[in-house]
């Protein structure tokens, strides 16, 4: 298994300021400089491959993976890399203390921006260090398709996570710290995003459109 940490995460206040819909640059100011010395963003991953593939159902390291949307994503790809991504929990428990429930959701924010940077760095490695032009991922849990129960299969991949990275996966499923995201990447000539499958309007997290075409490719619609 393969880590980084000591990641470079830049997080401007402009873009912080546009993201919290808030004209107060000093209040912005004074949640970063809260904010940055409690992040501590750092990734694992493992360079897996795909050992056998059926109808909706692919082998993954000797672990079986039930998805008609990942088997579809997974044809002709033979190397997949299984990750998960934290930026560690002193942010979100600075949040947990915040009597201001505004100032908790702000930064509650920053941490969920940050981790996203966190990911796309990991994204960049990959792309860096493989050779690869485009590069997808999926996580369970986040289509009806890959359930969350999967994600104790994902870890099994992981073995030694929480020891490498301090996260680890609780009885009902939750990841801990809780800001902290896993899935599966994959090589892609189309960037590929569950959003485009999930019919769910007024999601923040939304990434792509709706695409009822896609959906029909893959076999979803009954």
């Amino acid at each position: 298994m393969e880590k980084l940490e000591h990641m470079s995460l830049s997080l401007d206040i402009g873009e912080v300021k546009s993201r919290l819909r808030t004209g107060d640059w000093e209040q912005m100011q004074t949640l970063l400089e809260v904010a940055k010395p409690l992040i501590s963003a750092k990734a694992a991953y493992k360079v897996c491959y795909v050992e056998e593939k059926f109808e909706d159902t692919v082998i993954i390291d000797g672990i079986p993976f039930s998805s008609r949307v990942l088997r579809k994503n997974l044809e002709g790809v033979g190397r997949v890399f299984p990750y998960v991504v934290t930026i560690g929990a002193r942010l979100e428990q600075r949040a947990d203390t915040c009597t201001d429930l505004l100032e908790r959701y702000y930064l509650d924010v920053i941490g969920n921006m940050v981790l996203a940077k966190a990911r796309k760095h990991l994204e960049e490695h990959l792309r860096s260090r493989f050779g690869f032009e485009g590069l997808s991922y999926m996580s369970p849990g986040s289509l009806a398709d890959w359930p969350i129960e999967q994600q104790q299969s994902l870890f099994s991949i992981l073995k030694g996570i929480e020891v490498s990275i301090g996260v680890r996966l609780t009885e009902n499923l939750l990841m801990i710290p809780r800001k902290s995201v896993s899935g599966i990447y994959f090589p892609t000539e189309v960037t590929f995003y569950s959003c485009q499958l999930c019919p769910r309007q007024h999601c923040e997290g939304r990434k792509a459109q709706y695409n009822e075409d896609l959906v029909k490719e893959y076999g979803m619609l009954e």
